[in-house]
């Protein structure tokens, strides 16, 4: 038995600097995705700035949560920067269609912009996907915006941010260098395209083999990170995450490493994994 699987809800990150919020069910993390976005959108507004935030689709709850909450209080983003962490790739490495119904980019559009009041919504040129055919152009955009105010995500079954898979097996890149990957084109591991089948019924043929995501170093320099788990099968990931080696076999765990990371949990993530035959 591996010891950090036994580590109770009560010292889930005990030891480490990251901070962790327990809430009590999905919805709940939503909604705390939805305001978390909202007080980096407000904070940058504060200080006389455009916010620019790197974003997931999952959890799938904030969107219309946030879109709902901006609309009531008649908050524009028109100039905030949204910058999507990833897109599922075709075989030759083109955005899978928006029409796709797995495509992040159409997803953005029906549960996020098209809610939104036209006259508050990001500008056209501030909905942001990583280029298959341009990758580095997300490192060129931050840098034009001074950097990345928080990275917001989730972590995978095999602990990677964003769609950065840790090394295959016989792969050589050591951990700095992995930390310093880029934004990039690549192929999914079977771990994440069998646990992503989950949301097709369990049929994997369905998920596409390729990916362009941004990389561990724009997620890794942005000024804060915010990260959520909500799946059952999460608990052992993020004790992974807090209280194991940190290691590219682990890109997740790089957080223990960052100035300001938070990462907030289902209650039922929170507990010890329960592990045995049935």
């Amino acid at each position: 038995m591996i010891d950090y699987l036994n580590i109770s809800a009560a010292d889930l990150g005990k030891g480490t600097p990251v901070k962790i919020t327990v809430k009590t069910d999905m919805v709940s993390i939503g909604m705390a995705v939805a305001h978390d976005m909202l007080e980096e959108i407000l904070r940058a507004k504060a200080d006389g700035r455009n916010a620019t935030l790197i974003v997931p689709v999952g959890p799938v709850d904030q969107f219309a949560i946030l879109a709902a909450i901006l609309n009531e209080k008649k908050i524009s983003i028109r100039e905030i920067m949204f910058i999507n962490m990833d897109e599922y790739l075709t075989d030759d490495d083109q955005w899978i269609p928006k029409e796709h119904p797995l495509s992040f980019r159409g997803y953005m559009d029906r549960l996020f912009y098209q809610r939104l009041d036209p006259a508050l919504a990001p500008k056209t040129e501030n909905r942001v996907f990583p280029d298959p055919a341009n990758a580095g152009a997300i490192q060129q955009l931050i840098d034009s915006r001074g950097g990345v105010d928080a990275c917001f995500g989730g972590i995978g079954i095999n602990g990677h941010m964003a769609f950065n898979e840790p090394p295959e097996p016989g792969e050589k890149i050591s951990d700095q260098d992995f930390a310093n990957l880029p934004a990039r084109n690549l192929t999914l591991s079977r771990e994440t395209r069998t646990i992503n089948s989950v949301t097709v019924g369990g049929e994997i043929t369905l998920i596409p083999h390729r990916a362009v995501t941004v990389g561990m170093k724009e997620i890794l320099a942005a000024r804060r990170l915010r990260f959520y788990c909500n799946r059952i099968w999460q608990s052992a990931v993020v004790r992974r995450v807090l209280h194991g080696p940190i290691t590219a076999s682990c890109p997740a765990s790089f957080m223990r490493q960052h100035a300001d990371a938070a990462l907030t949990v289902a209650d039922y993530v929170a507990m010890p994994p329960n592990i045995q035959l049935r």
